[in-house]
């Protein structure tokens, strides 16, 4: 764990400091689980995203197969080019 310092408005310190005493926990707390779920989410939620998301491609019938995808990007001019340089 690292520690930081935050500078807050006296509104916002006067919330949390009244927050932080209604659930008998400490402001820092707070703050770790208010980032926590800002900036990290739930993990169940994350799963269940993750799970909705793969294979949201595979019935789509207008796509080339992926083999054939890639083959066809590496037979055009790129690797020239690269080469170019």
């Amino acid at each position: 764990m690292k520690r930081t310092q935050l500078y807050l408005d006296d509104d916002l310190w006067n919330a949390l400091h009244a927050q932080a005493l209604s659930q008998s926990t400490t402001m820092s707390e707070l703050v770790r689980q208010a980032v926590r779920e800002r900036y990290l989410g739930n993990a169940d939620e994350r799963r269940r995203a993750m799970e909705a998301f793969v294979g949201i491609r595979k019935d789509r019938d207008d796509l080339p197969e992926t083999e054939e995808y890639v083959r066809g990007l590496r037979r055009g001019e790129r690797l020239e080019r690269l080469l170019q340089k």
